[in-house]
């Protein structure tokens, strides 16, 4: 897929045929690396082991949805996957592929968003001591926010998307509340370094990477 760039860019004109030629050989480099490109939320599925995920076809790829699957459903089997027992793996992978399933209709991404949402609202008045709400509701607008150059094309995923600009929602930081009330958890930071960019990213990573154990789910998703 298309690599999306996150960062602003400077427009910068070649001075020389040599330079002129080093910018082509970087393009062609970009190109061949676009199958490993992409907003790492979205274009990387991740491995679960067991756990009950949401239906997805055998083909391979990032983009392989069951084509059969009604959409309809898809808040409610979503939020029947978020157990208290699912692992934190499990759920970013069932977010990943609902917020696929989301872009193919702006009803059901926007009511997704305000399932999720409520489900964190309602752990924030219980006193907030669920982490995994608050988890979930941060993956989720994360997911949103680097879906929408993906399916930028489709206006009705776009609407669902612009919600979470307008309310100036961040994801990261909901799940940076999650972490503060789950204490050490190797597998939430493994998601919050895929949410950032440089240090922060690095640092995130190096915390999950610490408290993998060799040969588990966690160390494998690392290393791929």
């Amino acid at each position: 897929m298309p690599q999306v760039l996150t960062r602003t860019t400077r427009t910068f004109q070649p001075t020389s045929p040599m330079v002129a030629a080093v910018l082509a050989l970087a393009a062609v480099m970009t190109l061949s690396r676009a199958a490993l490109a992409g907003p790492p939320l979205i274009c990387h599925a991740f491995e679960t082991g067991s756990a009950p995920l949401l239906p997805w076809s055998a083909g391979t790829g990032w983009n392989t949805p069951d084509r059969s699957y009604d959409v309809q459903r898809l808040t409610a089997d979503t939020l029947r996957l978020l157990t208290a027992d699912a692992p934190v793996l499990a759920r970013m992978e069932n977010l990943r592929r609902a917020t696929i399933y989301a872009a193919r209709d702006g009803r059901v991404a926007a009511e997704l968003l305000a399932a999720v949402l409520e489900r964190a609202l309602g752990a924030a008045a219980e006193g907030g001591r669920d982490p995994l709400a608050w988890f979930d509701a941060g993956y989720l607008i994360e997911s949103y926010r680097q879906a929408e150059p993906v399916f930028h094309r489709d206006a009705r995923f776009s609407v669902a998307h612009a919600s979470i600009e307008t309310d100036g929602l961040s994801g990261y930081r909901l799940v940076l509340k999650a972490m503060e009330r789950a204490g050490s958890n190797p597998e939430m930071e493994f998601a919050a370094s895929l949410m950032k960019e440089g240090p922060a990213s690095a640092e995130h990573r190096r915390r999950a990477t610490t408290g993998a154990k060799a040969g588990s789910l966690l160390a494998r998703n690392l290393s791929r």
